[in-house]
């Protein structure tokens, strides 16, 4: 590595992550040498069902109206992502082209060229390393061309939030690129969206847990996991093997999940989820409401983003009004019943897309590993308001967030 590549790495790691000093603190607990990335250690816990046999109608039925998690296999059979996605080809393709890794304690995307990650990526020994979770690769005039590589499965193509419009709806697409030992820190995915998460090479290793899991108990205190408390490894190194204790409630035994390439994650609205990279992966995560969640995210987008709710109710009005008198009917005074990541109360994190009062895990995929950055820009803060990431300037005691992964920004997942 050139002298160049080691200043932009140098910057970007410490624009992201000011609290740790230095490279000594970025590989404090030598993470890199004793702890264990092995496949098999995952207790695969979840249903695969091979998409090839599987009807839309089936999956809404068996899956997402009972809000339960499953992996689907053979997803991706006709992405060109398939050959096109590799470290080798992107760093080609899109070498000076900047992609989100962090964001500082203002809230503005790190950014990094693929040329640096990739050597970043295949050398770095970091605890938690730097992650790209970028939502903007579909707005870029030469990053865009990644969408013509891959096709949102047909399971989930009827997105509501289209109506919208694109300039106004919530991020909610991000490529994901990411080696051993980085992820996304424990959260729900914001504004009640469930969300998927297609994994085109690599292994990822994932936990879940049903919305009625307290958050004092999936969620690493600030006492235990220190400047590491919100990073994906650290809660495989603290709360997982609390998990399998006896004294553990039964209720909350973890789902799991070992992602293989071509695997495809699909995560209900309201369940925690934190995901680890095993070795380096490149994926790609959405967030949507479809009509089975749609009260729920309605209901959530009114009490976090009125203006987009009015902008939104009146496009449904006019395309699908049949979900426009669905919303008449949600009640608003009644709790969702979703738990919140409530991040936003001592704080979010990652994506950051949500903005609830009733506290969703959310903003957008992006901002979900910063909870600590914005706890300190916050305490520093006159006043008490940040920039949420739905880019509204937005009360504290309103806006919550969603703590997507663990330094830039997710899902978003």
């Amino acid at each position: 590595m050139n002298h160049r590549s080691r200043k932009r790495i140098r910057e970007a790691k410490k624009a992201a992550r000011p609290e740790l000093r230095g490279s000594r603190e970025w590989m404090a607990e030598n993470l890199s040498e004793t702890f264990d990335l092995s496949p098999e250690i995952v207790n695969n816990n979840v249903e695969r069902v091979d998409v090839r046999s599987l009807t839309r109608d089936e999956f809404i039925e068996r899956f997402e109206r009972p809000y339960k998690p499953v992996v689907l296999t053979h997803t991706q059979d006709h992405w060109r992502a398939k050959e096109k996605w590799t470290l080798d080809r992107l760093k080609r393709k899109y070498r000076n082209q900047k992609f989100k890794c962090g964001e500082d304690n203002d809230g503005y995307s790190v950014k990094m060229k693929m040329k640096y990650y990739v050597e970043y990526c295949e050398t770095n020994k970091d605890d938690s390393p730097l992650y790209i979770f970028d939502s903007s690769f579909g707005e870029h005039a030469k990053k865009k061309k990644l969408l013509g590589d891959y096709e949102v499965p047909n399971f989930f193509n009827d997105d509501l939030f289209k109506y919208a419009g694109e300039p106004k709806r919530p991020p909610y697409r991000w490529i994901v690129i990411g080696p051993a030992r980085s992820g996304t820190g424990i959260h729900i995915d914001p504004l009640g969206t469930s969300a998927w998460n297609s994994l085109v090479s690599g292994h990822k290793r994932w936990c879940l847990f049903p919305t009625s899991a307290p958050r004092e108990l999936v969620k690493v205190s600030s006492q235990d996991g220190g400047k590491q408390q919100d990073e994906a490894i650290t809660w495989f190194k603290l709360i997982y093997p609390r998990t399998q204790q006896p004294t553990w409630p039964q209720q909350y035994r973890p789902l799991e999940i070992l992602q293989r390439p071509g695997d495809t994650v699909f995560v209900p609205g309201g369940w925690w989820h934190v995901v680890l990279n095993l070795d380096t992966t490149i994926a790609v995560t959405q967030n949507f409401c479809s009509p089975v969640n749609f009260p729920i995210v309605w209901h959530k987008t009114v009490r976090g983003r009125p203006k987009l709710s009015k902008k939104w109710y009146r496009a449904l009005k006019q395309h699908r009004p049949e979900l426009a008198e669905v919303a008449d009917a949600v009640d608003l005074k009644k709790d969702t019943g979703f738990a919140s990541d409530s991040s936003s109360s001592d704080s979010s994190s990652s994506s950051s897309d949500s903005v609830s009062s009733s506290s969703s895990d959310s903003d957008s995929e992006e901002e979900r590993g910063n909870n600590r950055k914005r706890r300190r820009h916050l305490s520093r803060s006159p006043v008490s308001r940040r920039r949420c990431g739905c880019g509204e300037d937005t009360a504290r005691d309103v806006c919550e967030n969603k703590e997507h992964h663990s330094h830039s920004g997710s899902p978003r997942r």
